[in-house]
């Protein structure tokens, strides 16, 4: 127990309550006593937590971090610390990486009827769905889900300028004003902040000078592979090994048009694993799968398209990955924050079942979109927007 307390300690020294914090931390209801934060691997959870701690407890001997995959836990459980918590009068638990913890539902169970003067908050991997680990727990937790930065948050982040987030509907109502107030009015040359953010501005961890960025980029999408999805599955290490070459396939068609078969062939794979695949590399925010609308019946199709899940990834995978895929990957990047998507008819992106969107450069016309109710063009390479031409670059401010 004295090495979690130490490192507890000196991991704490690392970080400041000062700076600036990610747009989830307010929503957050700090005082739940069971929270889950769910998140891609260096999307900020860990400083998240450490800045709450740092800015909420006067008293840091009250709270206990620690991250599960530390050896203490091979021979202890997450009962031994909530008792020893207890016995202390600690009052506060951060729990890292909990997917990396095999019985982890069941104990925090336990823990929520056991010790009701113990606040618990943990982080775990995107992949995890806690409805599927135990409906008891479900209902005593409250979830949250981390986005990687939005490009609202990367110019603050920058120092550039600190801006409000905005609606879905004040964007698609009020874009033109929105826009002009920070080309303009704030003097900010967004299109070349955008050009650097949609490369290296979507995780944090960009600011961190002693690793290259792509280099740490393909740690996280390791760590994913070959850590976090096989913590949440009973996949067979043969089958997570066809994760990297599927990945492969997928970048040099991107969006992807779904093909099972032909996958199937390359990867020597069934229609069943190549689904299962596909579902945990959704999860885990390596990819996005994006659906045709229902039909008038409410049935749905198989996936229409894969995207990768943010363009970071998609350069990664990527280099050369065509502009066309990355306007169309960044705006439904933005957009899946809080709204559901889908692959319509016509256009490019389907929102809320009521905003359709057709994603393009400057120049891309109306056409395909013409006469439909709610019909938006998303430019880029555009300050300003105009009439129903939305500038890409402003779907960033959604969080």
């Amino acid at each position: 127990m004295e090495q979690l307390i130490a490192y507890y300690y000196r991991l704490l020294e690392g970080y400041s309550q000062f700076g600036i914090t990610r747009y989830l931390y307010d929503e957050i209801n700090w005082n739940a006593r069971l929270i889950l934060i769910r998140g891609p691997k260096g999307s900020g959870k860990t400083t998240m937590i450490m800045q709450h701690i740092l800015r909420t407890f006067d008293d840091k001997s009250t709270v206990l971090y620690c991250s599960v995959d530390h050896i203490w836990f091979a021979s202890h459980t997450l009962l031994d610390l909530a008792e020893y918590a207890y016995t202390r009068g600690l009052t506060h638990l951060f729990l890292d990486e909990i997917h990396k913890y095999g019985n982890w539902a069941q104990e925090l169970k336990n823990i929520y009827d056991s010790y009701p003067d113990i606040h618990v908050v943990v982080t775990g991997s995107n992949a995890l769905d806690i409805i599927q680990q135990t409906y008891d727990l479900s209902r005593r937790c409250m979830v949250y889900k981390m986005q990687g930065l939005s490009f609202r948050e990367y110019l603050k982040l920058e120092g550039v300028a600190d801006l409000p987030a905005y609606t879905l509907e004040d964007i698609v109502s009020g874009h033109t004003e929105i826009s002009r107030d920070i080309t303009i009015r704030q003097h900010i040359k967004v299109l070349h902040h955008f050009e650097r953010y949609v490369k290296s501005g979507y995780y944090p961890f960009y600011k961190d000078e002693t690793m290259n960025f792509q280099d740490r980029l393909s740690q996280v999408i390791d760590a994913i592979i070959f850590n976090e999805i096989p913590a949440v599955s009973n996949l067979e290490y043969e089958t997570v090994y066809k994760v990297k070459p599927l990945l492969s396939i997928l970048a040099q068609q991107n969006p992807y048009t779904l093909n099972i078969s032909s996958l199937g062939k390359s990867l020597n794979a069934s229609r069943n694993v190549l689904l299962k695949l596909l579902d945990l590399l959704d999860k885990a925010a390596l990819i996005r799968r994006l659906y045709a609308e229902s039909d008038d019946c409410g049935q749905i199709t198989k996936p229409e398209k894969i995207l990768f899940d943010n363009t970071n990834l998609m350069y990664a995978l990527s280099p050369d990955a065509e502009v066309g895929t990355m306007r169309e990957t960044f705006c439904a990047s933005m957009l899946a924050k809080g709204h559901p998507i889908a692959m319509p008819q016509k256009g490019d992106i389907v929102a809320d079942k009521k905003y359709l969107f057709e994603v393009g450069g400057k120049n891309k016309s109306f056409h395909q979109i013409a006469n439909i109710q709610n019909s938006f063009v998303v430019a880029d390479d555009i300050d300003m927007g105009y009439m129903n031409r939305i500038p890409l670059w402003l779907f960033g401010f959604l969080y």
